[in-house]
């Protein structure tokens, strides 16, 4: 009891020391990284000279850390549906709505694709193969190939589109953000034809939208100034938990799929210097999004703050809120690209096919960009996206259960880089649109 008692005191004292810091310098950033530390520092002290009372200890701090992460999804919702409505009702039309939708899904399925040949040739480089694994035991059920079976495209895009906003509200589906942007897309252009029709009760409906997100922005600030306190809290159980000795005989697989994320990351840095935007400016203002998705291993808990990094670069609403809301659940590069593409890498060589031949190649990228969408349809990250995968090559499934004992250590790096696959799509998206709409000007101006 005493441990826990000192754990605790420890843990607020950290607390008013980063608050302190945070009402100086009025820098999430250097608060994360602060708290990033500290937990770090709390969860290896847990984990090497307390272990016998480390769950009580973490079992406290999770209510810190798991409420951190509740509130983020509890504001997730109204901050979609409000500014994605906001954004539009300040458009003059609907034309640029479906435009503007279609051109995030698309980079957000070029980047899949691009992460996936990463994870191939990260994977074909270092020269493993599925042959070392073929001893373990599996544990895939029958019930995880068979949420996968027979997955089309036509059945995965009808998936995506909302029967019942109510039940969407709730989080019931596993595309229910998607649902909710669909709908309040659909919600969006009413409006608009509302302000056509009938003026004066569209302008009652339009100064209404804006005083309700004035409310809801509030509240979103409020819950990500908890941020340092929540990643701190999740660090701690990271660290506390992390039990290296068991996965010794996974290390290779381990090291592969966080060498390919690395990778990556430094292409994404080449896109963004290649589309005229700064790298470095870029990773200083994602950084507290990406350290609360790799502790968290949250795409959907991670939206508000992925939503609040883009505007802060200078991404358009609307266009953050869409790519941060179907970021959660489609083209994600970690689960649903490299993930995948890995044990693609790994099987092909034992079946006799040559992973980068451009014929195979045609084959596999297509398919990963599929699987991107099919997490979507089917839930569950990187597992079923690998499923989906080397179910459409026609591949062996057994290896997919081999690495379910690991997922939570490369989950960790997979989801924050799904997070930023769809901050990407979002600036790159953000970019190809303004200059489509310079361009007109351009020829008049001429």
């Amino acid at each position: 009891m005493f441990v826990t008692l000192a754990y605790i005191a420890f843990f607020l004292v950290c607390s008013w020391a980063i608050f302190r810091i945070n009402q100086k310098s009025h820098s999430l950033s250097k608060s994360v990284f602060i708290a990033i530390f500290l937990g770090a520092v709390i969860g290896l002290s847990l984990h090497l000279i307390a272990a016998d009372d480390s769950k009580t200890v973490i079992g406290w701090y999770n209510v810190i850390g798991n409420g951190y992460v509740n509130l983020l999804k509890l504001v997730a919702v109204p901050l979609i549906f409000i500014s994605i409505l906001s954004a539009i009702n300040k458009l003059e039309n609907s034309a640029g709505i479906g435009k503007m939708s279609l051109t995030i899904v698309g980079c957000m399925l070029c980047l899949v694709m691009i992460a996936g040949f990463i994870g191939l040739l990260t994977t074909h480089v270092l020269g493993l193969d599925a042959s070392a694994f073929v001893h373990m035991q599996s544990t895939l059920t029958a019930d995880d190939v068979s949420k996968t079976a027979a997955i089309s495209l036509p059945k995965l895009i009808t998936s995506l589109i909302p029967t019942n906003i109510f039940l969407d509200l709730t989080g019931a589906r596993s595309v229910s953000v998607i649902g909710i942007v669909i709908f309040t897309l659909l919600a969006g252009v009413a409006l608009l034809k509302v302000k056509q029709d009938a003026p004066q009760e569209g302008e009652k409906l339009s100064a209404g939208i804006n005083a309700i997100q004035i409310w809801v922005m509030k509240m979103v600030r409020i819950v990500i100034a908890l941020t340092p306190y929540g990643v701190m809290a999740l660090m701690a159980g990271v660290f506390s938990a992390y039990r290296l000795e068991q996965f010794a005989s996974l290390l290779g697989f381990i090291a592969a799929c966080y060498l390919a994320i690395l990778m990556m990351f430094i292409v994404h840095a080449l896109i963004l210097v290649l589309s005229g935007n700064n790298p470095v400016h870029y990773f200083k203002t994602v950084w507290p999004v990406l350290t609360f998705a790799f502790v968290s291993r949250s795409s959907a808990a991670s939206i508000p703050l992925a939503i609040t990094a883009q505007e802060k670069f200078g991404v358009q609403n609307t266009i953050a809120n869409i790519a941060a809301s179907f970021g959660s659940s489609m083209g994600q590069n970690g689960c649903a690209g490299i993930y995948p593409a890995i044990m693609v890498a790994m099987i092909a060589p034992t079946i006799g096919i040559d992973p980068l031949s451009m014929h195979f190649l045609l084959a596999m990228l297509p398919a990963i960009a599929l699987g991107s969408i099919g997490v979507a349809g089917v839930g569950g990250g990187g597992t079923f996206a690998a499923l989906i995968v080397l179910s459409t090559l026609n591949f062996p499934v057994a290896l997919v259960g081999i690495f379910i004992a690991i997922e939570p250590v490369v989950d960790m790096a997979r989801t924050a880089l799904n997070v930023n696959g769809s901050m990407m799509s979002g600036v790159l998206a953000n970019r190809l649109l303004k200059k489509r709409a310079e361009e007109p000007q351009r020829v008049n101006a001429n």
